[in-house]
């Protein structure tokens, strides 16, 4: 949860009613215009530093509610894209509701469902999700003078933190917050679950489809099964039986027959990916099936693979 532990090195939002808006005033100075002058989350040590204050208003309700021009925001921002014009992060909004079988999650104004990335931290709030993640699950962004609607979202539980690119991205519970990029209607739920460590978000921050306060039990490059023997490649994401296979097996180094084309992998155990033939290049360490090569940078980049 997103707290006032002063041991956080996050930006937290106190929310107080006034005519109806809630307002981020953690420094005041409210101007008559419905922002206040807010902190930026800190940043952990590798991460630029915060410029010090951004202006940003925190409103209750929705987007429509509140009257938000049309063509902006999460309104213009197109399915599975990154929002990157100003017109774009001019407000986001934050609704609890039902997605497929996630109930509660967040999602945004256009009902798209929101995630969180069991690699980044919430204490301190810190994405770890750059480049080509990024472009795979686009953070959700807002600018300075922009807008957060809360709908069935505590205020409280609403932040922004720096990313390593400098623009804000909004967090719920401290978490930092995404869309996939292959959810292309409202109400998808492609997100969840791939790779282990992409869930839906729930308003308090915590993992939607999944126990309350459950942990990642570890990561891609740390095998915590035994060593497999045999793998089924997959052409396309989410072991899709609608496109081409392939299997690989025995000991040892193997090379793919089909190379640079796998999207998923089905396999009971561990064993380590290569972007090149005989076991060279860049390499990973998988943990059982992955439904989704790209959420950890391996979508079509496998070349031959080292069991045992």
């Amino acid at each position: 949860m997103f707290s006032k532990n002063t041991a956080r090195s996050t930006t937290f939002f106190a929310s107080f009613a006034a005519a109806g808006v809630l307002l981020l005033s953690a420094c005041g100075g409210d101007d008559g215009s419905g922002t206040a002058k807010t902190p930026d989350a800190e940043s952990s040590s590798s991460a630029p530093a915060a410029d010090g204050s951004m202006d940003l208003a925190l409103k209750s309700g929705t987007a429509r509610q509140n009257n938000a021009p049309k063509k902006t925001g999460d309104w213009a921002n197109p399915p599975g894209k990154a929002a990157s014009q100003p017109v774009q992060r001019k407000w986001v909004q934050l609704s609890a509701s039902r997605a497929g079988d996630l109930d509660p999650v967040v999602v945004n104004g256009s009902g798209f469902t929101l995630y969180r990335f069991d690699k980044d931290t919430a204490s301190p709030s810190r994405s770890t999700c750059n480049d080509a993640c990024a472009t795979t699950w686009p953070p959700v962004l807002v600018d300075s003078g922009s807008k957060i609607f809360v709908d069935g979202v505590n205020a409280s539980d609403v932040g922004v933190v720096r990313r390593d690119d400098g623009t804000r991205q909004v967090t719920v519970g401290g978490w930092p917050v995404y869309r996939f990029s292959k959810d292309l209607k409202p109400g998808d739920t492609n997100g969840q679950g791939v790779g282990g460590t992409w869930f839906g978000v729930r308003p308090d921050g915590q993992k939607s489809g999944a126990p309350a306060g459950a942990e990642p039990t570890g990561t891609p490059d740390q095998p915590q099964a035994a060593p497999a023997s045999s793998a089924i490649l997959f052409d396309d994401a989410k072991f899709s039986d609608n496109g081409p296979a392939q299997g690989v097996a025995g000991a040892g180094c193997q090379n793919v027959a089909r190379p640079k084309v796998t999207s998923s992998i089905s396999v009971s155990g561990s064993m380590k990916l290569w972007t090149s033939p005989d076991c060279k290049g860049t390499s990973k360490v998988i943990d059982g099936d992955v439904a989704d090569l790209s959420a950890i940078g391996f979508d079509d980049r496998i070349s031959s693979v080292t069991f045992g």
